[in-house]
């Protein structure tokens, strides 16, 4: 009499089988490897950190999922576990899977970002005091997010005091035991957000910046791993972290190129915090003086205050000038000036660093270049591709320059000929500071802030040139600080251009749907999508393979020279699936032994 096959099944030793992705850059372990969980390892959850064996290494590695069943004599087991407890959960997942597709980023890539510097550990928990009762700057937010009310994404439109308005939006949060998490777009500003916080809520306010040691860092994450009522506030780094999961995520100034990772995967913290918010259900968000058209375009909420936005901006219109003018107009010195005698500040914005973008040769009108390989050379004469000493015009023998563009350093020397005082913000403080937008990261404190030659960014060959341009002029008026006789002075040749209209006006939403109406019409981000990919190596190779993967479903546009390879722009009003065959097309150029960069949405072509 045969054997009952039900009575074998049921004999069968079950066990634990653990999904599990190693933490190794590559697409080809995305989907994981099964493993046996031995029972000595205990109880084994999604986001667990474990050891697992890979070829003839040990290598770490994330659970992805956990299953019982009958026991399979080919796995291999699971060696250990590291850390305390899970770095995420199914939705976190579920989050992380979605942006190594968008991204076109393998997944441990993403996963990693989900955890601290260190292995997690436990901490105690201080003891915090009541939440304070504080105004909402979006009146009736705080009660539908206790309610656990479902809302789309606000947009709260905040020139100055954005600290208030955290702090008021997250005490109903806080109050109800749930987590905030608020992002912002340097370590200075993150660092006074965190004190201004500290006034109200003490020890809730934990940071956490690139800044900060590792085991602070880690400490930190530690801390919001459980609902009570903690407040994290630090840069992108932190958009992936658990926190509790939050009850509430911030996001300051979103616009701001801080928010986008320059490395691979190019992940933007906006898009991060809608996907995140959207899949875990809490409460989102942004804040800020400039919306993007890519909040406009997903539906954001848009709260806009009645009367202007920031301080009032003077034109100064460089075609009432005589031709010829300097750089720095006979009205904007004077004003600069008498700022200065009455011991005043002054901040002038400027749209590059160098002295000068390039340089024109006096006699024969040619731009300045090297005579042996035909670089453009700067001041110096020295070319900065080869090294060759330049004294004189290739082209024609002048050994007379003209400067085109405007750069610190020419703002600094032709200021300095009348005004005492003036340097480059990397050289101090004083009367008069000249600097780019990514010295205006200080505190409003300002008598006159200047901006001169915003017109090259405005009309830069770049569809998100006026956005740029107008992010800087916003953030130069907000430099002033508040009081009578204060203000903010803009040099241009083009006063009727949009993104002046709007600075005078102090309101920025009309200009916004302006730029995504444009953007619509040539489907560009957030219409459509644009992929840039850098190759370093044979682009001649990569070029033929890009042009197999991208097939009919894109444009694609390359390769543009670059230094040591070449770079690609793919565009499409959707990229899902191109970004699909794009992933074994990109590891194989890595395998092949190319270092390949895949921007999407990229801020710069």
């Amino acid at each position: 009499m045969g054997r009952d096959p039900r009575s074998a099944r049921g004999s069968a030793q079950l066990t634990t089988t653990a999904q599990v992705v190693p933490n190794l850059a590559t697409f080809s372990v995305d989907d994981g490897f099964s493993y046996r969980v031995p029972p000595e390892l205990g109880t084994i959850e999604v986001g667990t950190i474990v050891r697992v064996p890979l070829g003839g290494r040990k290598v770490r590695g994330y659970v992805t999922s956990v299953r019982a069943g009958a026991e399979r004599a080919e796995l291999r087991s699971v060696v250990g576990v590291s850390g305390e407890f899970p770095i995420f959960d199914d939705r976190l997942l579920q989050t992380a899977r979605w942006i190594a597709a968008y991204y076109v980023a393998p997944l441990a890539a993403v996963l990693g970002a989900t955890s601290p510097p260190n292995l997690p550990r436990r901490v105690a928990l201080p003891s915090t005091g009541d939440v304070p009762t504080l105004d909402e700057p979006v009146p009736g937010l705080g009660e539908r997010l206790v309610a656990g009310a479902r809302i789309r994404p606000q947009y709260l439109v905040q020139g100055r005091r954005l600290a208030e308005a955290v702090a008021g939006a997250a005490a109903p949060v806080l109050d109800n035991g749930e987590n905030v998490i608020v992002i912002g777009p340097t370590v200075d500003e993150v660092g006074r957000l965190a004190d201004a916080l500290r006034d109200p809520y003490g020890d809730r306010v934990v940071v956490a910046t690139s800044r900060e040691p590792a085991a602070e860092q880690t400490r930190a994450w530690a801390r919001t791993r459980a609902p009570t009522g903690t407040l994290l506030v630090g840069t992108r780094e932190i958009a992936m972290w658990p926190g509790g999961p939050p009850g509430l995520m911030v996001v300051v100034d979103e616009s701001r190129r801080a928010m986008k990772s320059p490395q691979t995967p190019t992940v933007h913290v906006r898009e991060v915090a809608r996907r995140r918010a959207a899949v875990e259900r809490f409460g989102l968000l942004f804040a800020g003086p400039l919306p993007s058209p890519e909040v406009l375009a997903a539906g954001a909420e848009i709260h806009q205050p009645q009367g202007r936005v920031w301080p009032l901006v003077e034109i100064a219109d460089r075609a009432e000038e005589p031709p010829g003018a300097p750089v720095v107009l006979e009205r904007t010195r004077a004003a600069i000036a008498a700022t200065a005698a009455r011991g005043g500040r002054t901040f002038v914005l400027v749209p590059r660093r160098a002295f000068a973008a390039a340089f024109r040769c006096t006699t024969c009108g040619d731009v300045r270049r090297c005579a042996a390989c035909g670089s453009v050379v700067g001041r110096d004469g020295r070319c900065p591709r080869c090294g060759l000493e330049n004294s004189a015009c290739p082209s024609c023998g002048g050994e007379r320059f003209t400067p085109l563009g405007v750069g610190i350093g020419r703002v600094v020397e032709d200021l300095g000929r009348s005004i005492r005082g003036v340097a480059a913000a990397a050289t101090g403080g004083g009367p008069v500071v000249v600097g780019t937008e990514r010295d205006l990261a200080g505190e409003a404190s300002f008598d006159l802030t200047v901006a001169v030659g915003m017109d090259a960014v405005v009309h830069a060959p770049n569809y998100r040139a006026a956005e740029d341009a107008m992010r800087a002029l916003v953030r130069c008026a907000l430099a002033v600080g508040e009081g009578r006789g204060r203000r903010c002075l803009v040099q241009t040749a083009h006063p009727g251009n949009p993104v002046y209209i709007a600075l005078r006006a102090g309101r920025p939403l009309g200009f916004v749907e302006g730029e995504l109406e444009a953007r619509a019409e040539l489907d560009l981000p957030p219409i459509g999508e644009l992929v840039a990919i850098e190759v370093s190596g044979d682009s001649g190779k990569a070029d033929e393979i890009l042009e197999k993967t991208v097939a009919d479903e894109a444009t694609l546009r390359g390769p543009a020279p670059t230094t040591d390879g070449g770079r690609w722009l793919l565009q499409s009003s959707d990229l899902h699936r191109v970004k699909l065959r794009l992933r074994p097309a990109v590891q194989k150029l890595r395998d092949g032994g190319s270092r390949v960069r895949v921007d999407v949405d990229p801020v710069d072509l």
